[in-house]
């Protein structure tokens, strides 16, 4: 069932299955339907991907954020910790 925030679900729920968080899907989603997917693209971001983080830098923004267990998970569980936040 669409969402009447999501624009363009069929993207949100692509980019969803890759793993990228319920709010970053949405902004994309949205985004590329209102400007168009490849003018969206070319913009991109400068933040890396949390695969590249190191595992403290992981651990410090899943404490900011306040992510119960975060100390004893490993680092991809971090990862999907903080992309489903």
């Amino acid at each position: 069932m669409p969402r009447a925030q999501i624009k363009d679900e069929k993207k949100y729920q692509k980019l969803r299955d890759k793993g990228e968080s319920k709010e970053k899907a949405a902004r994309i989603a949205n985004a590329s339907a209102g400007q168009g997917e490849k003018k969206v693209g070319r913009r991109g971001g400068k933040s890396p991907s949390y695969d590249d983080w190191t595992k403290d830098d992981l651990l410090k923004r899943a404490r900011e954020i306040g992510i119960e267990g975060r100390s004893s998970m490993n680092k991809s569980e971090l990862v999907k910790a903080l992309r489903d936040h």
